[in-house]
């Protein structure tokens, strides 16, 4: 089905995208892989060609683009290739709207143009090992110092994606104390410099996917943070988190998508080549019916996230839309790259076949962001129940 949401444009950046990722990333994906991240040069490169600021705004260095369409075709030719851009999405799916939407004038011209270089690069930190998705439940703290010109965070987080390569971080902290009665008072975001003395880069989780982007464990001891680097308001930290919602959720949602339509991609080209009794795996007529029922979901899915897209790009994505298109389009990708792997039979459980990377990297899609469970929870309250 032709996608009507493309523009000549679209398809100059998407030849771009798969170039590079053909001459300068595909051949180094075991090297990466063993190292658990790209060298630094990797994000300084997406600087250069323009990718990580496709949409900071031309003052600080970057595109001006608003559309989110571009993010998407880099999830897709990342999936198509099979390849990683390490902490890619994080850095400008999730970080960029806060600091557009919540950054002073004086943080943007600090921290922009670097963002969009590739010299600075960022994560956030939300996620502790107690709370998981109850994010009301942040322990971690930051209190004025005596003179009023820092904040002074302790406290510990884990499961930070980018958090063992990030310049700066994002940090979720209560500074004010905890209210049984209004659980969500009382967050702020601070942005916490990773050369801040008492913090610490912790662990690097071994995942049983997505090795090229490091996940880690950071603790906070006694750090001394500019009370410049608050982000937005004090206090009003969970409402940024529920306002970048829709955009970190879609983005998950378009991610399935890609690697479910890469997974089909693999397994016809396979099935044409294998043979088994003497016929070419694609002759069977489970072969046919399986990928069929594959295409046919994933292009429901592919229209689905498109109409989102547009919905994005307008700002009229709502928290429950998001979440229903997460929870379509993960479900859906976990059905789809599972049926395609078995296909590939045992050779699909060997690591040098790209369905063998899909299958591990997408399992998280349905946990990170926001559970499936936790997406059901917030469509059945959109629907009065």
């Amino acid at each position: 089905m032709q996608r009507s949401i493309l523009r000549p444009e679209h398809d100059e950046f998407r030849s771009m995208v798969r170039d590079f990722i053909a001459k300068e990333v595909a051949p180094h994906r075991e090297e990466w892989d063993e190292a658990g991240n790209p060298p630094r040069e990797f994000f300084h490169r997406l600087g250069e060609l323009g990718i990580l600021g496709v949409q900071v705004p031309e003052e600080f260095g970057g595109g001006g683009e608003s559309s989110f369409i571009y993010n998407s075709i880099v999830f897709e030719e990342i999936a198509r290739a099979g390849v990683s851009f390490g902490s890619y999405t994080v850095h400008c799916c999730l970080i960029l709207p806060y600091l557009l939407e919540y950054g002073t004038d004086e943080q943007r011209k600090r921290w922009l143009p670097d963002f969009a270089s590739g010299h600075l690069m960022t994560a956030i930190a939300m996620t502790e090992p107690g709370t998981g998705s109850d994010l009301a439940n942040i322990a971690t703290t930051a209190r004025l110092s005596e003179d009023g010109g820092h904040w002074i965070v302790n406290g510990a987080k884990t499961f930070i994606t980018g958090g063992a390569t990030a310049d700066l971080v994002l940090t979720v902290c209560r500074t004010a104390p905890f209210d049984p009665d209004d659980r969500r008072a009382g967050l702020s975001i601070i942005c916490v410099p990773t050369d801040a003395e008492g913090f610490t880069v912790g662990r690097k989780l071994e995942k049983i996917g997505l090795r090229q982007q490091d996940t880690a464990e950071l603790s906070y001891s006694d750090v001394r943070v500019p009370v410049e680097n608050l982000l937005g308001e004090e206090g009003a930290g969970f409402g940024y988190l529920t306002h970048n919602l829709p955009q970190e959720r879609l983005s998950i949602a378009l991610n399935g998508v890609a690697h479910a339509e890469a997974a089909i991609g693999h397994a016809t080209a396979y099935v044409k080549e294998r043979t088994v009794f003497g016929r070419p795996v694609a002759d069977f007529q489970n072969t046919k019916f399986v990928l069929a029922e594959c295409s046919a979901e994933a292009q429901a899915a592919r229209v689905y996230v498109d109409q989102a897209l547009l919905a994005l790009d307008a700002g009229e994505l709502s928290v429950p839309d998001a979440a229903r298109a997460k929870l379509f389009c993960t479900e859906m990708a976990g059905r789809v790259i599972d049926k395609c792997l078995q296909l590939h039979g045992g050779y699909g459980y060997i690591q040098e076949y790209p369905i063998a990377r899909l299958y591990e990297d997408t399992r998280v899609s349905r946990i990170y962001g926001g559970t499936s469970e936790v997406m059901k929870t917030i469509i059945s309250k959109d629907l009065g129940l």
